[in-house]
């Protein structure tokens, strides 16, 4: 069996965690503090600052793991590299963590060398920076930091005002060593979707049904599976997936998310891993699961196709305070609504926004997809976080 090290321990390491643990598989579980979520269900854990790249040639040399797998984007990912010439396997590739790690690697690969349709974009690395770059960009404009995840530090600016504030939320919500932003011109989009997109070692590209999300402060708030769209529109964004995955390379799940409007399909963002979307998947929307789809595909397992089982919703449950070791209120009369299920992270702090658990709603095929995600909302409002 593999030895895997997972390079971020979050939620959605925790599912990974599960996925492999059900087929034997050995994981050693980091980040930067203890009893991270998936830690709780690793065979090993190691707490270190993955943005220390000799911390984490240390803990490479000591595991030498079959696998790295990052979860998360504040990690020393141009040591990546050098692992790949060690001989180790980073999950999909090097390249693909490397960049997709940092935004501007990514935009500009998909802009610049792929021709691919993005919203038009600068970047700045000051306040005054910014204010010169805004003007080229127009407003209103959404800005990000070059490394964030969740939507931290992300906003729209719409007055001039609102300039300096975006930028010290930008530095502020920043993850890694890296002082700059994106700026992008708002899309009027219609609605937006992640494709997840899953390429394999010895087989072709797969592609999950669509899932629709709604974000609120640029992080998930509700996503449903299958998203109601549009054929050609979502040909496109298969190609997208395909050629952009390809131009990366290795094999894994990858969330692309696109916005789609009027006047076409925009790229939008592209993680190399289980996206935090995806987690309807865990309503039973797919023969497998996305972490499931993961492991197979960083396994090398053939994966012969994904099939939509159901129609499915998931709808975070949020804290709304600082807590330490938080407790929740609700879960009973959760628990007694037919057609649904829950996840609780188990993380061992809160803070207001701060995602601590999911609620999973689904039906048959077929269903009013509408009606399924409004019950998911309706459900994740009765869990209170104390």
């Amino acid at each position: 069996m593999a030895k895997i090290l997972l390079l971020g321990s979050g939620e959605l390491g925790k599912e990974f965690v599960i996925a492999a643990q059900r087929l034997g598989q050995t994981i050693i579980a980091v980040d930067s503090y203890e009893n991270a979520p998936a830690m709780q269900v690793a065979d090993d854990y190691e707490v270190i600052n993955m943005l220390d790249g000799d911390a984490l040639d240390a803990i490479v040399a000591k595991h030498k793991p079959d696998f790295i797998v990052p979860e998360i984007e504040a990690i020393r990912t141009e040591r990546f590299y050098d692992y790949e010439k060690q001989g180790y396997t980073v999950i999909p590739s090097a390249k693909a963590a490397n960049f997709t790690m940092n935004r501007k690697a990514i935009r500009d690969l998909a802009a610049k060398e792929l021709g691919i349709k993005t919203a038009n974009y600068s970047y700045a690395i000051s306040a005054e920076s910014l204010r010169k770059e805004v003007k080229k960009v127009g407003m209103p404009c959404v800005v990000k930091p070059l490394m964030s995840s969740s939507g931290k530090g992300q906003s729209i600016i719409k007055t001039e005002s609102d300039i300096e504030k975006a930028w010290n939320y930008a530095v502020e919500g920043s993850r890694g060593d890296v002082v700059e932003v994106i700026v992008e011109a708002f899309v009027h989009f219609d609605y937006e979707i992640t494709l997840l997109t899953v390429t394999q070692r010895n087989g072709e590209t797969l592609f999950c049904p669509p899932i629709g999300h709604r974000q609120e402060r640029g992080d998930y708030q509700e996503s449903w599976q299958p998203a109601i769209m549009e054929n050609t529109s979502l040909e496109t964004a298969k190609k997208i997936a395909k050629d952009v995955t390809e131009a990366l390379g290795g094999a894994g799940i990858w969330g692309v998310e696109f916005f789609i409007a009027n006047d076409g399909v925009y790229f939008s963002e592209l993680s190399p891993r289980p996206h935090d979307t995806g987690m309807v998947t865990l309503a039973g929307t797919q023969n497998f699961n996305e972490f499931e789809l993961h492991l197979r595909a960083v396994l090398g397992l053939p994966i012969p196709k994904i099939t939509l089982e159901r129609f499915g919703a998931s709808a975070v449950i949020l804290a709304e305070k600082h807590n330490i070791n938080p407790s929740y209120q609700g879960l009973i009369e959760l628990s007694s609504q037919p057609k649904s299920d829950f996840r609780i992270f188990g993380k061992p702090t809160s803070r207001p926004y701060r995602r601590m658990g999911v609620v999973l709603t689904y039906d048959k095929v077929g269903s009013d997809v509408h009606k399924i995600t409004q019950r998911a909302k309706d459900l994740a409002r009765l869990v209170k976080v104390n």
